[in-house]
C-alpha cells in the first residue's frame, strides 16, 4: 500500500465496475476508504435476490448494513438511479453499498453487459478542484468545482452538490445515463474531501455524530457506540488507479 500522501498533494479515486449476464448482476467499488460489492439476481423485471459484502471499511459495523439491502427484493428494475430508495431508507443502509445497489438495478435495468466508472477527485486547494469521471475508459464528465458549487463547464454552472436538490436537477435536466453519472461523481466530490481527516485518530464513529449522526447505518443512534475504527483501513491510490478492484482480475 502507497504512503498515503498529505492532504493538498493527493488525488482521491473511486472505481465501479457492473458485469451482467442473464439474471445476474456483479457490481463493486473501490476507493481510499471503502472496498463494497453486491450480487445482484433478478428476473428480468424485478429484483429477486440481492447478496452483500464488505471486505474494506473504516468502521467495524458497517458489514451489517448488508441487510437492509433485503428490502430491494420485490422492486421493479428501473434505469433511475435513485429508484432503490423508493425501496428502503438510504439512511438505515450503507452510503457506498447502497450506491453500488443502485447501480446495480439500473444495470440489470439497461440489459448491459459491463459498465466501468473511473473518478478521480484532486484534493481541494483553497476550496477548488476539477472532478472528473471516465466511462469505460472515456472521460465523460468533468467538473470546476468551488466547494459545493459546479462553476463549469456551463451547462452546469451554478449547479449545488446538495442532496435532493441535486438529485431533483439531475432528473429533471439530465437523460438517464448522465445523471447516473453525475450522482456518481457528485458522491465521490463529497467523499474525497475525507482525505484531509486521519480516520485512524478517532476510536469510533462517535466522534463524528454531531456531523454525520442518523447519514447511514453505521451512525444511526445505537449502532455508532459499537462502530470501531478499523484501523489501517485507508489507502491511497494517488500514483494510480490500477490496484482499484485488482482482486477481480484473479
Amino acid at each position: 500500500m502507497a504512503e498515503r500522501r498529505a492532504y493538498g498533494e493527493g488525488i482521491f479515486r473511486r472505481r465501479f465496475r457492473m458485469r451482467g449476464e442473464p439474471g445476474r448482476v456483479r457490481a463493486d467499488m473501490e476507493d481510499d476508504f471503502h472496498r463494497f460489492g453486491l450480487v445482484l439476481e433478478h428476473d428480468g423485471e424485478t429484483v429477486t435476490g440481492v447478496k452483500g459484502y464488505a471486505s474494506r471499511h473504516p468502521w467495524t459495523e458497517c458489514p451489517g448494513a448488508v441487510v437492509p439491502l433485503n428490502k430491494l427484493v420485490g422492486m421493479r428494475l428501473s434505469t433511475r438511479f435513485a429508484a432503490t430508495s423508493d425501496h428502503t431508507n438510504p439512511r438505515e443502509n450503507c452510503t457506498h453499498l447502497f450506491d453500488v445497489a443502485g447501480l446495480a438495478v439500473s444495470h440489470a435495468a439497461a440489459g448491459r453487459e459491463q459498465r466501468q466508472y473511473d473518478i478521480s477527485v484532486p484534493d481541494r486547494i483553497e476550496g477548488r478542484t476539477r472532478a472528473s469521471l471516465h466511462r469505460d475508459g472515456e472521460l465523460f464528465l468533468a467538473w470546476e468545482l468551488d466547494g459545493i458549487q459546479i462553476t463549469g463547464p456551463e451547462r452546469h454552472a451554478g449547479v449545488r452538490l446538495l442532496g435532493s436538490k441535486f438529485l431533483r436537477w439531475a432528473e429533471s435536466e439530465l437523460d438517464a445515463d448522465t445523471a447516473e453519472a453525475a450522482v456518481a461523481l457528485r458522491r465521490a466530490s463529497f467523499i474525497a474531501m475525507g482525505r484531509a481527516r486521519n480516520l485512524d485518530d478517532a476510536p469510533s464513529a462517535l466522534v463524528y455524530m454531531d456531523m454525520a449522526g442518523g447519514s447511514c447505518h453505521s451512525f444511526t443512534p445505537g449502532i455508532a457506540e459499537k462502530a470501531m475504527r478499523v484501523m489501517g483501513s485507508t489507502h491511497d491510490f494517488t500514483e494510480s488507479a490500477d490496484p482499484l478492484l485488482a482482486d477481480l482480475e484473479n
